[in-house]
């Protein structure tokens, strides 16, 4: 039982944080998290495939719980994995490369007190610019694109606490009960969008995320570490809008979806990674049988329909100047117009 007044007795928070390659942050991280007020604090690392000494040099300390699973289990599995070996009441993940100020995990286990409160995600700032935002929770696009909200912002802009549509996987929090009754992430995603899937499913279940701008840690961003990641992030989003979405939904959706993906794919021609591209296309094919279970499994498991997500989401793909993306005026244009044509259609449908 977590307990709000931190006086009496301290939340008990279990951080999960996983380790791959190099790591050169990591010492660093677990020691900010270590070093947290307001909490009773314990590390759960996962060894996806650490290629320094960090963690042997985290093994046997005092409140860290070294698992090595013996293979990269991906961010979703390795999440899961560690998820499934922690003590506290409230569940938060960070990144290896993230390092917390003292008093951000006391204020994401304050967050996710309320009942109605699924998901925390903290002030992620940039760490050569601790003053500019990396990300203060993430807009999602209606056809599943996703991106860094406030990515070169100002943090006072963003001082404030709200709902927002997507956590952040470098920095989120929920109740180990919340966790359980979602079934953490969906691992087939292996890395990416498995932040942005799991916070849809917190709205699907009437649960709001949040974001508490106390909560500040500082990373190390980098969009382009995976060489993988564009194909992960494809394949992905696709996985979640033939999940998440409502049949109906899903046909509205058709004509934006097809022509989305043709833009795409012209775009990973003329920038090199379209290999990536139909390979995700690929597997969505071989695996469609597992892709039908996940979708029945989501689908039976919500609580609302798509008329209570529309809201959150947005028409418009503006990750920001700094992020290097955009959209050209004509699609934006096109994608406006299109959600305002099926969004009533939609939001008259609000519980299954």
């Amino acid at each position: 039982m977590i307990e709000a007044d931190s006086a009496r007795v301290l939340p008990r928070v279990s951080v999960v944080v996983l380790a791959y390659g190099a790591e050169r942050l990591l010492v660093e991280c677990v020691q900010a998290l270590l070093a947290s007020t307001g909490v009773t604090i314990d590390v759960v690392l996962v060894d996806n495939g650490c290629t320094s000494n960090a963690v042997r040099r985290l093994r046997g300390q005092p409140h860290v719980r070294v698992l090595d699973p013996g293979t990269n289990t991906g961010f979703a599995g390795g999440c899961n994995l560690g998820a499934s070996q922690v003590t506290g009441d409230v569940i938060v993940f960070v990144n290896s490369d993230a390092v917390v100020e003292r008093d951000a995990l006391s204020a994401l286990a304050a967050a996710v007190i309320p009942a109605d409160v699924g998901v925390a995600t903290g002030s992620l700032r940039l760490m050569d610019r601790p003053a500019v935002i990396n990300s203060a929770g993430n807009p999602v696009h209606y056809l599943g694109l996703s991106w860094a909200g406030g990515l070169g912002e100002a943090a006072h802009d963003h001082a404030e606490p709200r709902d927002v549509t997507s956590a952040c996987g470098g920095i989120m929090a929920m109740r180990t009960e919340t966790w359980s009754r979602l079934g953490g992430f969906y691992e087939a995603m292996f890395a990416y969008c498995e932040d942005m899937e799991l916070s849809l499913r917190c709205w699907q279940q009437g649960w709001s995320v949040r974001y508490v701008p106390e909560a500040v840690a500082l990373h190390d961003y980098e969009f382009t570490r995976n060489p993988q990641k564009m194909y992960l992030l494809e394949r992905n989003r696709l996985l979640m809008l033939l999940t998440l979405y409502e049949r109906a939904t899903l046909g509205l959706l058709l004509i934006p979806v097809l022509g989305l993906e043709a833009a795409v794919f012209a775009v990973a021609l003329r920038q090199g990674w379209a290999r990536q591209k139909a390979r995700g296309w690929w597997w969505l094919l071989v695996h469609s049988r597992a892709v039908r279970q996940r979708r029945a499994e989501v689908q039976q498991s919500r609580r609302l329909g798509d008329g209570a997500i529309v809201p959150l989401l947005t028409d418009r793909f503006a990750p920001g100047e700094e992020s290097g993306f955009s959209a050209p005026w004509v699609a934006t244009s096109a994608s406006v117009a299109y959600w305002r044509l099926i969004r009533r259609r939609i939001l008259r449908n609000r519980a299954v």
